[in-house]
């Protein structure tokens, strides 16, 4: 529901009306002509078999204030990168295809860990990564969004409302963080409701007046997978590769960008797209591995900014943070209860024993590595370490678009 309310540091623009979307998309062809905009689209094959991809595309055909939309497409072979490639034919867009799994792109990924700048293991923050250096290389746009390929109920008001504070040159934000409500006939969004959020206000508690915590807890959706940002930015932006992804990046923004050039928007009444598993017996997956890697990144983003942690803060700050999360159930009861939602209390309580258990774990990873895995390195670096890289990424991404029209040879 629109409220106005301004909370926390960073401004919230919210969803007063449901009748702008036209006005948006026509404003934004104008804004696009000095400022080209950008998308990319982080892709598994495999959301290529569902419906939720298929509706993306459908509708990103009429998005025509973008000028391009890069799809970094993972985990397909030859055969399935071509298939992919098949649904964007005939878009008014320029539509380009980084396949991660090409012999030329896993080529490009030995060269950068020769030279001591790995680029971390598969998974969506390599994949962004790349996608990002893609249009740094061709320089063709000025503003870059990033949304998920899972969104069941999309509709492209959510990339118009993302990208406009930032295309807009009468504002002045450089980065927009989205944000919605995950509700269906009960709440979803479990890790930002039951551990993200009580995470941050008991590590507040131990650490009053932190800035970091200050500026991350004025974020409704902290988790959200869908920002925008100037080419700038994601120029000098580090990103990590595991699930810390999107903690990550706010960390990167904090610390390379004024808070008062940082904005979030309210893109749509409600969100859905997949759920993952709790996973409470593997922390190697799910739910359970999303906690970890969110927690790691958060310590090592305090203690950044001077924190200091040892053994006993995390076994003070694991008996808050539980305390914090029951606090928290009771308060999303009463909620549901209100709303006429159903609301297993039991799954409620599981889930943050689960991930008090990632708590724990990432206190002890942390104190015995407190560096954890190294970020991918900004653009800058890697253009000063490697001059030709930019031209060694487009050469593969030109060779590899053969793929489409003949057999693959490596």
């Amino acid at each position: 529901m629109a409220d106005f309310y301004q909370t926390g540091t960073v401004t919230t623009l919210h969803r007063l009306r449901k009748n702008g979307f036209e006005r948006l998309e026509r404003e934004l062809t104008g804004f696009s002509e000095a400022s080209p905009i950008g998308l990319v689209l982080p892709a598994l094959y495999s959301e290529f078999e569902g419906p939720a991809m298929h509706r993306i595309i459908s509708d990103l055909r009429g998005a025509h204030y973008l000028r391009h939309i890069v799809v970094a497409l993972a985990r397909a072979n030859a055969d399935q990168f071509r298939e992919a490639r098949s649904y964007f034919e005939g878009f008014p867009q320029s539509v380009t295809f980084l396949w991660i799994d090409s012999p030329r792109i896993q080529r490009l990924f030995e060269v950068l860990d020769e030279r001591g700048l790995p680029a971390g293991q598969d998974g969506k923050g390599r994949s962004c990564w790349l996608a990002y250096g893609f249009l740094l290389a061709t320089g063709t746009c000025d503003v870059i969004a990033l949304h998920d390929c899972d969104i069941v109920n999309y509709d492209r008001e959510m990339l118009a409302r993302l990208v406009y504070p930032v295309a807009n040159p009468n504002l002045s934000f450089e980065f927009c963080k989205g944000f919605y409500a995950r509700v269906t006939d009960r709440m979803h969004g479990r890790v930002t409701r039951l551990f993200m959020t009580p995470l941050v206000r008991a590590l507040e508690g131990m650490a009053p007046g932190a800035p970091f915590l200050k500026f991350i807890d004025s974020f409704r959706y902290p988790l959200a997978g869908e920002f925008a940002m100037k080419t700038s930015l994601a120029r000098v932006t580090r990103i990590p590769g595991d699930w810390g992804l999107e903690v990550g990046v706010l960390a990167e923004m904090f610390r390379n960008c004024a808070v008062a050039r940082i904005c979030q928007v309210d893109l749509a009444d409600n969100y859905e797209h997949k759920h993952q598993v709790l996973s409470a017996e593997d922390a190697s997956k799910g739910l359970r591995r999303m906690t970890l890697d969110i927690a790691k990144s958060l310590f090592r983003t305090l203690a950044g900014e001077g924190l200091v942690f040892t053994r006993d803060h995390f076994r003070s700050l694991q008996v808050r943070y539980v305390r914090m999360a029951e606090d928290t159930i009771n308060r999303y009861y009463a909620d549901a209860m209100l709303n006429g939602l159903d609301f297993d209390r039991h799954a409620e309580e599981l889930a943050v024993s689960v991930f008090a258990q990632s708590l724990r774990q990432a206190g002890e990873e942390f104190c015995v590595e407190p560096l954890g895995l190294p970020l991918i390195p900004n653009w800058n670096r890697v253009v000063a370490a490697i001059p030709e890289f930019f031209n060694m990424l487009l050469d593969a991404v030109e060779e590899d678009a053969a793929v489409g029209k003949s057999s693959y040879t490596a």
